[in-house]
């Protein structure tokens, strides 16, 4: 046997007490208010202290700037460009009214009509409304983050140590308990949903399952240190219904899950994530799909039918965007989840960029680096709205309730509402985009020509 010296028998016992400290300020703090749903208000003590500090750096930041002449960068909002909502026949009338002796009336191509599609072309390649929607959104003040503002380089020494301290607390405190945090959430979670999927079927089994899962999520909220204000919660989705949201981020299911009982549906995975479908499927009914299966529409709207029909399941939480958007807008939705006749709840979900970006930028970071981003993040704070239930009208198609549904979430989550499709972030576009608008033209001229005719 070896034996310690008074020195290393010092420094295990320390390392022991440190450690039963640690267990015990998490299990008080963190893990028994998440199997009970309470917040001692830590976190949101913490994003006001937080506030006070970025405010103080911008300020400093500015003065700094102006002592020195540098200009400072301010992002544009709404665009570069100030656009008037004008359509294409008002615009090419002015076009020939300034410089052309031919009237829209008269059934002709004009050269100068070329004027109108050349200024939009330029619009578009300066001001793309639709590529910029896949990046990160910049700030107007800094967050000690040095990855979120652009004006960051002119900092005093003060700002430079402050930012140094920062980097130490996420990086050597935050960073370690979060792992913590969300090694142990997901652990309970494989754990837990594999013991109650053992439990014969029935109330008693359906109670276990949703506060495991419940239990779960919220603590891997606190895992992010997630901020979240809920309103309007008389209008959670209920059984039988379908569950749309924007989406921004993976982490939009931790958000909603932490307040509501969902079947998920999604792409049957390996590694980490098929251990955890496999074990929650064993005390929830969600709906997974074979790889071979998720390109079969027929298919898919058949499973998410039959789920739909049965009252006594769980509301499916979709994200019709199909992928993420930074938070900015809200792109078309698939028509998908909105042919099956379902009672839609939508939810807007709007984050704070303040205190972390929550966009994942897929094209640019894996899971790994961005669950690593998200984890030296200050915080992650965001608003969710439930809106009234949704049905679709006698004289809607899968179509147009799709985008009464989609304008209603952004409108409500202060998102600008968008018709393009989100799956331009990774494909050309449609030609189908390019006809819509030789087809709008030519009506435009030969339209007008015909009813002037008829009359």
């Amino acid at each position: 046997m070896f034996l310690l010296l008074p020195f290393d028998s010092l420094v295990v016992n320390l390392l022991g007490i440190s450690l039963t400290v640690l267990f015990t300020l998490l299990l008080v703090f963190i893990i028994v208010p998440a199997i009970f749903g309470v917040s001692f208000g830590i976190r949101r003590i913490y994003m006001k202290t937080l506030l006070k500090i970025f405010r103080w750096a911008t300020l400093r930041i500015e003065r700094g700037a102006k002592e020195k002449n540098h200009p400072l960068y301010k992002p544009y909002v709404n665009g570069i460009i100030a656009k008037e909502p004008t359509s294409l026949e008002e615009e090419i009338k002015e076009i020939r009214r300034s410089g052309s002796s031919k009237a829209l009336d008269t059934p002709e191509f004009e050269l100068s009509d070329i004027f109108y599609f050349c200024r939009k072309g330029i619009e578009t390649i300066m001001d793309d409304e639709v590529t910029k929607r896949f990046s990160a959104e910049e700030l107007e003040s800094w967050n000690l983050l040095s990855r979120t503002n652009y004006n960051f380089q002119y900092i005093s020494l003060r700002l430079t140590v402050l930012w140094g301290l920062g980097v130490v607390i996420r990086y050597c405190f935050l960073l370690p308990l979060r792992i913590a945090l969300a090694f142990t959430g997901i652990s309970l979670l494989v754990v837990g949903t594999t013991v109650v999927g053992y439990l014969p079927n029935g109330r008693w089994k359906e109670f276990l399952s949703k506060h495991v899962h419940l239990m779960c999520y919220r603590i891997c909220v606190r895992a992010l240190t997630a901020i979240i204000t809920y309103h309007d919660q008389e209008n959670r989705p209920q059984n039988g219904g379908i569950c749309v949201a924007n989406h921004t981020s993976p982490i939009d299911v931790i958000i909603l899950a932490s307040d509501g009982y969902y079947a998920m549906v999604g792409q049957i995975h390996g590694g980490l994530m098929g251990v955890i479908q496999r074990a929650v499927v064993k005390a929830c009914p969600h709906v997974w799909f074979e790889r071979s299966e998720v390109k079969d529409r027929h298919l898919v709207a058949k499973r998410l039918t039959e789920h739909v029909q049965d009252k006594s399941k769980l509301p499916i939480l979709i994200f019709p965007e199909g992928t993420c958007i930074n938070n900015t807008s809200v792109m078309m939705f698939k028509k998908g989840s909105f042919e099956i006749g379902a009672t839609v709840y939508p939810v807007a979900i709007k984050y704070d960029p303040q205190f972390g970006d929550a966009f994942w930028n897929s094209s640019k970071y894996g899971m790994v680096t961005y669950l690593l981003r998200m984890m030296t993040s200050w915080a992650i704070v965001c608003s969710v709205w439930y809106l009234p239930p949704m049905t679709r009208q006698p004289e809607e198609d899968a179509v147009q309730f799709a985008n009464r549904v989609k304008s209603a979430i952004a409108r409500q989550g202060g998102l600008v509402d968008l018709l393009w499709d989100g799956g331009l972030k990774r494909e050309k576009v449609k030609d189908t985009f390019k006809e819509e608008q030789q087809k709008l033209y030519s009506k435009t001229i030969v339209g007008n020509h015909e009813d002037r005719s008829r009359s």
